[in-house]
C-alpha cells in the first residue's frame, strides 16, 4: 500500500512512551540460563528462580550465604581473576566448560559489575548451537580484504554471520543521520521474503535501547513465547530493582516481544556495529523457531562485530581518502586557472563549472559585496537576499546543507522556482558572503516495513502502544524534499571552502605584502599621497610667505623656515609610524587559525613568548603560517578527529626562533613535487628577512623551524589590553554602519576600525548609486563618507541620511570639506589617513560611549 504518515491524535499515548520503558530494569532471565546477584565480598543477594536447574541448590539455600563454600572454590578464584582483569567498565569476562561442583555439569559463566554488585550468569556448555568459533572469525575477517567496497563487504559480512550463528535470515540494518534504518545487506533462506533495502522507523529501536545496544554489544533472545524467570527477590534493602544492562540473560520488552512476534520470529541475535563510539549499525539476526547459541559461540559472533566495525572504519576512512584527493585535485585546478589577485566573483563560470564536476546541482549562485551571480535554477536576486539573511543565522565558516528548504525557511514556499536543496559555503567574513548551490523539489518514494505509524489498542485500563501487526512492504510518497546531499558532497564542499578563502586570503596577503614594501605601498596609496603632498606644498608656500615678513636677512630666514618645515617632517612621520606599528605574533596565528579551522583551532597549541613584530616581519610569516595551517587541515595532522599542532616561540638576546610541529596525523611522506606553498614556507624568512628556516617531513609529522633576525622583532608583548580599559574615553557603535570610499583598501580598513568600535555590520558603497541602494534596504546607525569619489562627490549621500536623521561623518585629504561643513554642521569631519583614535573621538561626539 502507499500513503503519508498522518499525524496521530491529540488523545492517544505518545511514542515517547516506549522510550521511557526501563528496560534494563524488568527483574526476569530468559530460561537457558541463571544469574546470581553477589555483592563486593561474593554474598548472593539475588538469585533467578530456576538456579536448581543449574547448581542443584534453591533460592533460599543461596541467598543471604557466601558462594565459595558452596561450589568449587577454584573457579571462584578464577571468576575472581577474570573480574580484576577488566578495564572498561561495560567489560565482561568469560570462562568455558568448567565445573562447581566435582559431580556438577559442564557450565560457561560471564561475569562483570553492575554497581556495588558483581552480576555472576550461568549457562549448561554445549546445550545450545556451537557454530562458529574464534578459529574461523579470523579466516572470514581475512577473507573481508577482498571485497571490492564497504557494500560488498557488508554482503559478504551477513553471510559470514549466517555461517556462524546458523540463522535463517542475517541483515545489515545501516542507520540514517535521523535515526531511521534500511536493511543494507541480507543474506535469507530461499523460501523467505526478502527484506532488502526497507526502512524501519527510528521508533523502531527506542532510546534506551540504542543506548543499551553501545554498551551489551551482543543479544540473544532465544524464544519469544517462553515465559522469563523472575530474580529473587525482586528487590535489595535499598528498594532498588537490579540494573541488567550488561546482562547477557537478561529478558526481554513485552513491546519488543509483540514485535518480534507480529514478523513472524521466534529467536533473534543482534551484534552492535560502532564507529567512534557511535552505533553505526546492527547485524540484526532471525529465526523462525527457538534458538540457543553456545556461550563460546556468542563470544566467537561478538568478535566478529568487533572486528567488522573496524573493516567499515577502514573501508570509509579509504573513502574519505579518496574523496579528499578528489577535492585537492579540483583545488589545484582552481589555484593553478584563477589569476594571482583576481576576485571569486571574476571567475564565477569557471568556479560554476568546477562545482558541477563534483557536485550534482540543479543551480548556483554567488553573492559577493552585495553583487548577485547565478547560474541554472536559482532564486531572483531579492529571493536570495532573503536566503542570505537567514544563512547569516547560521554558524559562522561552516557549511550549511538542507534537502528541505521550506521547512527550515518557510518563505522559499513562495520562491519563482521550487527549490528544496540549499547548501551554502560562505566565502566571507562579516557581512557574509556565499556561494550557493541548488537543488529543485524531487517527489520520492520511500520503501518501509510496514506503515511505520504505531497501532494503538484499547484495553480495560484505558489505552496502550503495541507494535505494528504488518512488516509488508508500505511505500510513502515525499514531498518538499531535493535529492539529499551525501556526505561525499559535504566534503567536497567543504574542501572547496578552503579554496575559495585561500584565494580571498591570497588577495588580502598579496595586498598585506604590497603595504610592506615602500614602492608597493606607493603604488596601492598613490591617491591619497598626492592628497597628502598637495596639502603640505600648500602649507609649505603658506610659511614662506608668512616668514618673510618677519627677517631682515637671508641667514635668519633661512634658519626660521628650515626649522619649520624640520617640524612639520618630524610630525608626518610621527603619524605615519602612529598607523603602522609592530603587531602581536601570537594574535596574528589565532586570527589565521579562526579564519580556517572551525571546531579545530583549539587543536592547534602556542606555547612560549608573544612578540611584537616589525609589519615587514609581521606580512611575511603570516603567509607562512597561513600555508603551514592550510596544508595541515588538508594533508596533515588536522585531517582527521586526533592530529595537533604546537608552534612553539623563544625570544632571547634580540632573536624569534619559532618552532612549527604536527602530532597525531596521518604518515607523512615528503611530496614529490615542489609546490609553490612549500617554496613560501622555506624561503619567504630568509629571502624577505634575512633569517633562517627549515622543513622536514618525519614521518610521525611535519616539523617547520624559523629564525627572525632582531632587527624584525619590536620585543615581548608585555601587556595585554583591557576589554575595558577604554570605555570611558571611546565612542561606541551598535547596529549597520555604513562607509562610502572608493579606494578598496582604505574601505577594508575602515571596516575594520568600526567593526572595533562596536558595529554589527558595516556595508561599503563606492559611488552614489550603490550607496542610495544600502540605504533603502539598510538600517543604517553611522556613516562615513569619502567627499570625493573619483568623478562625483558624496553630497547627495549626506543629503539622505541627513534627513533620516542619521549621525555621520566626512572623511578627506584635501581639506576640501569646508563647504559641506557648513551646509551640514551637525557633521564630523575627519582628515586621511583616518586615525581610530580620532574616529573613536568623532563617533564618542555624534553617537555617544
Amino acid at each position: 500500500m502507499s500513503g503519508t504518515p498522518a499525524r496521530q491524535e491529540r488523545d492517544l499515548p505518545s511514542l515517547t512512551d516506549c522510550d521511557r520503558e526501563p528496560i534494563h530494569l524488568l527483574g526476569h532471565v530468559q530460561q537457558f540460563g541463571c544469574l546470581l546477584a553477589l555483592s563486593s565480598d561474593w554474598i548472593v543477594r539475588h538469585v533467578s528462580a530456576n538456579v536448581r536447574d543449574f547448581l542443584g541448590l534453591g533460592v533460599d539455600e543461596l541467598v543471604g550465604k557466601p558462594l565459595a563454600p558452596l561450589v568449587d572454590e577454584e573457579v571462584i578464584e578464577s571468576l575472581r581473576a577474570e573480574l580484576r582483569m577488566l578495564h572498561d567498565d561495560d567489560g565482561v569476562a568469560r570462562l568455558y566448560a568448567r565445573r562447581l561442583k566435582e559431580d556438577g555439569p559442564l557450565l560457561n559463566f560471564a561475569v562483570h559489575g553492575a554497581g556495588s554488585f558483581v552480576i555472576l550468569e550461568i549457562e549448561r556448555a554445549g546445550r545450545g548451537e556451537k557454530v562458529g568459533t574464534s578459529m574461523r572469525v579470523q579466516s572470514m575477517i581475512a577473507e573481508l580484504a577482498g571485497a571490492d567496497d564497504l557494500q560488498g563487504a557488508l554482503e559478504l559480512s551477513v553471510r559470514h554471520v549466517q555461517q556462524l550463528t546458523g540463522f535463517d535470515r542475517v541483515m545489515i540494518y545501516q542507520f540514517a543521520p535521523d535515526g531511521s534504518g534500511r536493511v543494507a545487506a541480507e543474506a535469507k533462506r530461499h523460501d523467505q521474503e526478502s527484506f532488502l533495502e526497507l526502512r524501519y522507523p527510528r521508533s523502531d529501536i527506542p532510546e534506551q535501547a540504542r543506548e543499551l545496544y553501545k554498551r551489551n554489544l551482543l543479544r540473544i533472545i532465544s524464544n519469544v513465547d517462553e515465559e522469563p524467570v523472575p530474580i529473587l527477590p525482586m528487590e535489595g534493602p535499598s528498594g532498588d530493582p537490579l540494573d541488567l544492562s550488561l546482562a547477557k540473560l537478561r529478558s526481554v520488552s513485552p513491546i519488543h516481544i509483540e514485535y518480534l512476534q507480529n514478523m513472524g520470529v521466534s529467536a533473534s541475535l543482534s551484534i552492535s556495529l560502532m564507529q567512534h563510539r557511535d552505533l553505526w549499525g546492527l547485524i540484526a539476526c532471525h529465526h523462525d523457531s527457538p534458538r540457543v547459541l553456545d556461550l563460546e559461540c556468542r563470544a566467537a559472533a561478538e568478535l566478529y562485530g568487533h572486528l567488522f566495525s573496524y573493516v567499515i572504519e577502514r573501508r570509509m576512512e579509504d573513502e574519505r581518502r579518496r574523496q579528499e584527493e578528489k577535492a585537492r585535485q579540483l583545488h589545484d585546478r582552481l589555484m593553478a586557472r584563477i589569476a594571482d589577485g583576481d576576485r571569486i566573483d571574476q571567475n564565477f563560470e569557471m568556479i560554476a563549472n568546477a562545482f558541477r564536476s563534483v557536485i550534482d546541482l540543479d543551480g548556483i549562485g554567488l553573492f559577493v559585496d552585495g553583487s548577485y551571480q547565478q547560474s541554472g535554477c536559482t532564486p531572483t536576486e531579492d529571493e536570495f537576499r532573503e536566503i542570505g539573511s537567514f544563512l547569516n543565522r547560521a554558524a559562522a565558516s561552516r557549511v550549511f546543507a538542507t534537502d528541505r528548504l521550506t521547512e527550515v525557511f518557510p518563505a522559499a514556499a513562495d520562491f519563482s522556482v521550487p527549490i528544496a536543496g540549499l547548501l551554502a559555503i560562505p566565502v566571507s567574513r562579516q557581512p557574509r558572503d556565499f556561494l550557493v548551490c541548488f537543488r529543485k523539489e524531487v517527489a520520492q518514494t520511500v520503501d518501509w516495513a510496514g506503515d511505520p505509524r504505531k497501532s494503538v489498542t484499547k484495553v480495560k485500563e484505558g489505552t496502550r502502544l503495541s507494535p505494528r501487526q504488518s512488516f509488508s512492504k508500505w511505500t510513502e510518497v515525499v514531498q518538499g524534499r531535493s535529492k539529499p546531499w551525501t556526505e561525499a558532497e559535504m566534503r567536497a564542499a567543504d574542501a572547496l571552502r578552503v579554496t575559495l578563502l585561500e584565494v580571498v586570503i591570497r588577495l588580502t596577503d598579496k595586498a598585506a605584502r604590497q603595504a610592506a614594501r615602500a614602492s608597493e605601498r606607493q603604488e596601492l596609496l598613490i591617491a591619497e599621497l598626492n592628497h597628502r603632498v598637495r596639502n603640505i606644498l600648500n602649507l609649505i608656500r603658506g610659511l614662506i610667505a608668512q616668514s618673510q615678513a618677519d627677517e631682515d636677512d637671508i641667514e635668519s630666514f633661512t634658519n626660521k623656515i628650515g626649522g619649520r618645515i624640520h617640524a612639520l617632517a618630524r610630525a608626518h612621520d610621527q603619524i605615519t609610524r602612529e598607523q603602522w606599528l609592530p603587531a602581536s605574533l601570537r594574535e596574528m596565528i589565532a586570527t589565521e587559525k579562526e579564519a580556517f579551522l572551525n571546531e579545530k583551532a583549539d587543536r592547534v597549541l602556542y606555547f612560549g613568548d608573544d612578540v611584537l613584530l616589525a609589519p615587514e616581519a609581521f606580512t611575511a610569516l603570516s603567509l607562512v603560517f597561513h600555508e603551514l595551517l592550510t596544508n595541515s587541515q588538508k594533508y596533515g595532522a588536522l585531517t582527521d578527529h586526533h592530529g595537533r599542532v604546537e608552534i612553539t616561540a623563544a625570544y632571547e638576546d634580540g632573536r624569534l626562533d619559532l618552532q612549527w610541529r604536527e602530532f597525531g596525523g596521518p604518515a607523512v611522506k615528503k611530496p614529490k613535487r615542489r609546490g609553490f606553498g612549500t617554496t613560501i614556507i622555506e624561503r619567504s624568512v630568509p629571502f624577505e628577512l634575512g633569517g633562517e628556516s627549515e622543513l622536514r617531513f618525519e614521518p610521525d609529522g611535519v616539523v617547520a623551524t624559523f629564525s627572525v633576525p632582531e632587527e624584525h622583532v619590536a620585543g615581548r608583548n608585555e601587556k595585554e589590553r583591557s576589554p575595558d580599559a577604554e570605555k570611558g574615553g571611546r565612542g561606541r557603535l551598535s547596529g549597520t554602519c555604513l562607509v562610502v570610499e572608493d579606494n578598496m583598501i582604505i574601505a577594508m580598513d575602515t571596516e575594520d576600525m568600526l567593526t572595533r568600535l562596536g558595529a554589527e555590520k558595516v556595508v561599503i558603497a563606492a559611488n552614489v548609486k550603490q550607496a542610495m541602494k544600502l540605504i533603502e534596504k539598510e538600517t543604517i546607525t553611522f556613516a562615513l563618507l569619502d567627499v570625493n569619489l573619483g568623478s562625483e562627490t558624496s553630497e547627495p549621500v549626506a543629503e539622505e541620511i541627513d534627513m533620516k536623521g542619521i549621525p555621520f561623518a566626512f572623511s578627506t585629504g584635501y581639506g576640501d570639506a569646508h563647504g559641506l561643513v557648513d551646509r551640514f554642521p551637525d557633521a564630523g569631519v575627519l582628515q586621511k589617513p583616518v586615525d581610530e583614535n580620532a574616529l573613536s573621538q568623532t563617533v564618542k561626539t555624534l553617537v555617544g560611549s
